[in-house]
């Protein structure tokens, strides 16, 4: 390998372990994210443009996705999924690009899906794409964070 692909390695090596810290509350969201981040939501035709859409949306993701708690996995490598049925089972990282493959069970459905994050040079997130597998799991997520994303929405502002 190249000293350019090793720092990318690197790069994207930390991007995916701040990713976690954000799960884990341990950073702050805003801290990775890009200011012209662009979110692709699988309920959505468009991309979200900007960090505070993108922000929203992970945000209402994170309250959708940790799943139901009967169907909870206690694999040590994703501590937050402890509580949760929430779970990554693979990882490919490579350049500037992560894909993340998780499971979980909202309702009772199995939901399979990808997180696909691209980093620029700096280490921030450019861009975070969310594709998710039935069909039935797929309505269920949409249900739920329109019903989360009105939620926020529709909470006072301080």
């Amino acid at each position: 390998m190249t000293e350019v692909s090793d720092a990318k390695s690197e790069l994207i090596e930390e991007v995916y372990e701040k990713w976690h810290q954000v799960l884990k509350g341990e950073v702050e969201i805003d801290e990775i994210l890009h200011e012209d981040c662009v979110f692709w939501s699988p309920v959505l035709f468009h991309p979200q443009h900007g960090r505070d859409l993108t922000k929203m949306y992970l945000s209402a993701a994170s309250l959708v996705f940790p799943g139901d708690d009967t169907q909870a996995n206690n694999n040590p490598e994703m501590k937050e999924a402890a509580s949760s049925s929430f779970r990554y089972t693979k990882r490919i990282l490579d350049g500037n690009h992560a894909v993340l493959e998780f499971e979980t069970f909202i309702d009772g459905l199995q939901v399979n899906g990808v997180d696909i994050i691209t980093c620029d040079d700096d280490g921030l997130i450019v861009e975070f794409k969310v594709m998710i597998r039935p069909r039935q799991a797929l309505e269920k997520v949409r249900e739920q964070m329109m019903h989360m994303i009105d939620s926020v929405n529709q909470s006072p502002k301080t």
